[in-house]
């Protein structure tokens, strides 16, 4: 499908969360064959791949709203991308002449799909096939239907390599999934969503461990002291406010449960980086923030990517570089980043989670999580629409940025001990005037 085709067809409705976060398990027989297409932007695996990318960035209508359309809005993107191809050809080049991002979701799905059947295959009598699909790059989406056609997939689950759920994104994905059916350019399959992950335990417990890890590189004597910066990816926050978009709500929810995870060991802040263009958007921005911190004389910095699952030009260039050049400049003597999650064992065991939870399978899961003896000694896993929401604050079931009170949905039931939930970190916050408001670029690369 090209990008003109997907203009045309394309209907707002199709990246609607309240349409994907309202459907239902998929009944699983024994025999079938389930294809798990996980899903990511993509990213140019060669600096010639640069430019078609940014072209095909920039075409997407849920992600650039643009005032052109048809001839004028292809004449528009072919010279932005033309434009901005050979700075980010020079950033890619810093990073090893490409982005990373498209062999580490395949090797993401390959790792998903030993665990989907050593865990959950033989006891079951089901295949799982997992397949890599990519929004603006190889694979496409209609290379992965068609392998699943080939392979005789008789049920799909569409899982995001997005944790957080935004119509940027999962939702743009979605509705070019959608558009493929309305074109007949795809078959097709009994299939469920998975709208997102943000608070699942295996992840948030993933996030804390490559926390600690990067903890190490920090002097003994100044780790206490180290403040963690959340980074996640911006949005816009205007288009967000009017599509409903629960982004920002879903990432405070990561964070409050990374931190409610380590026991609030460390100071923090949550921040959004990689802004495009002069529209309204969330804050505080990650420079900003760094630049905040430099000037109170704070001189141990972390940076945690946290809606990012696999290293590319937004961590390695953007964080890795570019903030930290920022950083250093300013006088941060102890500046690191978080690896990025790839393919770590916590990581793909909540990808497997997020995948069996919309699954009515033919043997009762949680039996077999829980040892065949019915007694819980985790957390059940449930569909996606009978989980409720985590509270964001302890103040309010608003969310601080956009009014919103759309949290991530719970994996286990509420400690009572801790609830409600305790406040969310104040400086990630709109209205707290300690904490810089503006949004600052840093690229516009694959995310």
């Amino acid at each position: 499908m090209t990008p003109h085709d997907f203009l045309r067809l394309h209907d707002p409705s199709w990246s609607s969360f309240e349409d994907v976060g309202s459907e239902s398990s998929l009944r699983i027989v024994e025999g079938d064959c389930v294809g798990v297409v996980v899903f990511n932007l993509g990213g140019p695996e060669s600096l010639d791949d640069v430019e078609p990318f940014l072209y095909n960035l920039l075409m997407d209508p849920l992600l650039f709203d643009l005032p052109v359309e048809g001839r004028l809005r292809h004449w528009l993107a072919k010279s932005v991308a033309y434009v901005r191809a050979q700075t980010l050809r020079d950033r890619y080049e810093m990073i090893g002449g490409g982005s990373p991002l498209t062999r580490l979701a395949r090797e993401q799905a390959q790792s998903l799909q030993g665990h989907l059947a050593s865990q959950y295959g033989q006891s079951t009598g089901v295949e799982f096939r997992t397949y890599s699909a990519m929004r603006y790059g190889h694979p496409f989406w209609e290379e992965a239907a068609a392998q699943m056609a080939a392979d005789g997939v008789d049920k799909a689950v569409l899982l995001p390599g997005y944790p957080q759920f935004s119509t940027f994104t999962t939702g743009s994905a979605l509705a070019y999934w959608k558009a493929l059916s309305a074109a007949d350019e795809r078959a097709s399959w009994p299939t469920t969503v998975v709208p997102e992950y943000a608070a699942n335990p295996k992840y948030v417990q993933a996030v804390s461990e490559r926390i600690d890890q990067a903890l190490q590189r920090f002097p003994r004597n100044v780790r206490r002291e180290v403040v963690l910066v959340f980074s996640a990816h911006d949005t816009v926050f205007g288009a967000r406010g009017q599509r409903g978009d629960p982004y920002c709500c879903h990432v405070h929810s990561t964070v409050e449960q990374v931190m409610r995870h380590r026991n609030r060991d460390q100071p923090f802040h949550t921040t959004f980086q990689s802004v495009m263009g002069p529209s309204s958007w969330l804050s505080p921005s990650t420079p900003d923030t760094i630049e905040t911190l430099a000037e109170r004389d704070h001189r141990s910095v972390l940076v945690v990517p946290i809606s990012f699952v696999t290293d590319h030009v937004n961590t390695s260039y953007d964080l890795d570089i570019s903030v930290r050049a920022r950083a250093e400049a300013r006088g941060i003597d102890h500046f690191e980043v978080t690896a990025s999650l790839n393919t770590h064992p916590l990581f793909i065991e909540a990808l497997g989670e997020a995948t069996i939870a919309q699954l009515d399978l033919p043997v009762d899961v949680n039996q077999l999580r829980f040892g065949g003896d019915g007694q819980s000694r985790g957390y059940p896993l449930r569909p996606y629409h009978q989980r409720p929401r985590h509270g964001l604050n302890g103040q309010s079931s608003s969310c601080s940025e956009c009014g919103s009170g759309q949290g991530a949905r719970r994996w286990t039931l509420p400690d009572r001990s801790t609830e409600p939930d305790a406040p969310s970190d104040p400086s990630s916050t709109r209205s707290d005037p300690s904490v810089p408001q503006g949004s600052e670029s840093a690229s516009d690369g694959d995310s």
